[in-house]
């Protein structure tokens, strides 16, 4: 089983001017530990169910470049990109750019979107539910054809491309790695099953038993080896006094139920503090659990 951390705010960063060397350091805190994937959410205001849209939020391709020139290992992953936020087309450029400049970290994660204030604060066109979820599934195939040997045309319903040319190609072979957020039973697994190479799905063990076996079911009407899927899971809802025991309990939990990677976040303020004492303890336990497969 691997650890993952996801970054979902920056106050505890400071100012501005702050907020540069507080990333690196939690980065490279994160790759001692032996986090395996860094990710930012991919917003412009913070989001107002957790904490005032005020609050510092980075833009997640600009800061996943700098922590990948500040870390070795540690894979790159916005979880996850909005797809109303950037054109397709330059939403491939913008991972395969990542990717090359991180020697093969990156990995594309993204979703249908969700938050309407940040889009009308913008003024960044919101869909309806449905289109969003078509566009969703262009954009996935444009990455495709743009990460492929074929620079032709791409024409859909929403996204029209005379030219799929991407130089340079990314480096990770045979291409960047695919995660589609979410747990929609009808669409967003679906959309998994039929293309992705990782899913992340909320909730605790037995949610994500019942939507992993959704997602196998889809799997079955494509013709798709689940096992082909990596199956993420949130894990941060653990009582504070929770010991290395009770935590390393908890994931095998999640394993039983067929998830490979827990992903944690980053609290407090001082996150790398937080994620050395909580999970560097019990990182390399973690590690030799095996998940359950289909």
């Amino acid at each position: 089983m691997q650890l993952d951390l996801h970054v979902s705010r920056f106050d505890w960063a400071g100012g501005p001017s702050g907020i540069s060397e507080g990333v690196a350091g939690l980065a490279a805190r994160a790759e001692a530990v032996g986090i395996r994937t860094l990710s930012f959410m991919d917003h412009f205001f913070q989001m107002d169910w957790m904490a005032p849209a005020e609050d510092p939020m980075l833009e997640c391709y600009t800061a996943l470049a700098f922590v990948a020139g500040r870390t070795q290992t540690l894979r790159l992953r916005a979880l996850v990109t909005g797809v109303t936020y950037r054109h397709p087309g330059v939403l491939a450029k913008t991972v395969t750019t990542l990717d090359v400049v991180s020697q093969g970290r990156a990995e594309l994660g993204i979703g249908a979107a969700w938050y309407e204030r940040e889009h009308r604060g913008l003024g960044v066109p919101f869909p309806p539910t449905a289109e969003r979820f078509e566009r969703l599934e262009e954009a996935i195939q444009i990455c495709f054809q743009m990460w492929s040997d074929d620079n032709g045309p791409y024409r859909g319903q929403h996204y029209q491309l005379d030219e799929t040319l991407c130089s340079p190609a990314p480096v990770s072979t045979p291409r960047p790695r695919l995660m589609i957020g979410g747990s929609g039973e009808r669409k967003t697994l679906r959309l998994v099953a039929q293309y992705a190479d990782a899913c992340n799905i909320f909730g605790g063990p037995d949610e994500v038993a019942h939507k992993v076996d959704v997602l196998r079911r889809h799997c079955d009407a494509v013709g798709r080896d689940p096992n082909e899927i990596e199956v993420t899971a949130m894990y941060r809802d653990f009582p504070a006094d929770a010991t290395p025991d009770d935590l390393v309990r908890g994931a095998e939990e999640f394993a039983k139920v067929g998830v490979s990677t827990l992903v944690t976040s980053a609290v407090g303020n001082d996150p790398g503090a937080s994620l050395e004492s909580t999970f560097g303890p019990i990182v390399d336990r973690i590690a030799t659990i095996e998940p359950t497969r289909a």
